[in-house]
């Protein structure tokens, strides 16, 4: 790994990126990689993408932590101490979804995505603030809190309540924060990806309209960062149908949307 000075580090730009061993946020750190930028990778199993970051430049600071777990959260922070004073970029990837059924719902299930999702993504907000702090105050520049949400909060989707509760409660705390943090000079954003193929939604067993690739979803989070707008959602062909569809009268979209429910299908005794 190079070394680097003082005034080096101070001079790099310092991202980082949680979840990033696979899918989306393994995308992205090859999408940000550039000489000037330090970019932290933090998943729970790092081993799975170490060839991967090998391929990158000697600036990709692996950093293994589990975002559930508030106290690796901060040993993992203490540890990005280490190489810089400020981070100009976080950006939260982590997550993890379960459908559940809606017969009977399975309330550790919900948990369990909630953790991760919503808990998890407040653990490294937490964590992460007083770095990015450091960044406005001796930086010239805005930095920037990202987290990944989901397009499944313009309309809520059969099956999805555990996975869209905690994406919509990530987007609602985003915004809370965008409100307060703005006035710190402090760039909150939310992305709302349709279906992009990871191995997470490899796991699906049902039609995916519009998906497209993680290292197109990646450029596509890379290039509206780069833009004003507070939520990044792609692609825009998905996105816009359902938030027509949230437009729809209450009656006709649940009508609509309960088509393609599994209900009666998955449990014929009920019909």
């Amino acid at each position: 790994m190079e070394t680097t000075t003082v005034s080096e580090k101070q001079a790099l730009k310092s991202i980082w990126v949680v979840g990033a061993s696979t899918g989306i946020g393994a995308s992205l750190v090859s999408a940000l990689d550039e000489t000037n930028t330090q970019i932290f990778v933090s998943s729970r199993d790092l081993s799975k993408s170490s060839s991967l970051f090998s391929n990158f430049s000697a600036r990709i600071i692996p950093v293994e932590m589990d975002v559930v777990d508030e106290s690796r959260v901060n040993s993992a922070i203490e540890e990005i101490r280490k190489h810089t004073t400020h981070l100009d970029s976080v950006i939260i990837n982590a997550g993890t979804c379960e459908y559940i059924d809606s017969v009977s719902i399975d309330v550790a299930s919900v948990k369990r995505v909630m953790d991760t999702n919503f808990y998890g993504a407040l653990n490294v907000i937490n964590a992460s603030l007083p770095l990015i702090r450091n960044a406005r105050k001796t930086r010239d520049c805005a930095p920037q809190l990202v987290v990944i949400s989901s397009s499944v909060t313009y309309q809520s989707l059969p099956r999805a309540g555990a996975y869209g509760a905690s994406k919509a409660a990530i987007r609602y705390m985003m915004e809370c924060l965008k409100i307060d943090l703005q006035h710190e000079g402090i760039d909150v954003r939310v992305v709302s990806p349709g279906f992009v193929k990871t191995p997470l939604t490899d796991k699906n067993d049902f039609p995916m309209p519009f998906r497209i690739s993680a290292e197109d979803a990646a450029h596509r989070i890379v290039k509206g960062l780069q833009c004003k707008s507070f939520d990044v959602h792609f692609p825009k062909r998905f996105t816009f149908i359902l938030k027509a569809m949230s437009c729809l009268p209450d009656a006709w979209r649940f009508k609509l949307v309960g088509k393609s429910s599994r209900h009666l299908e998955d449990h014929p005794e009920l019909g």
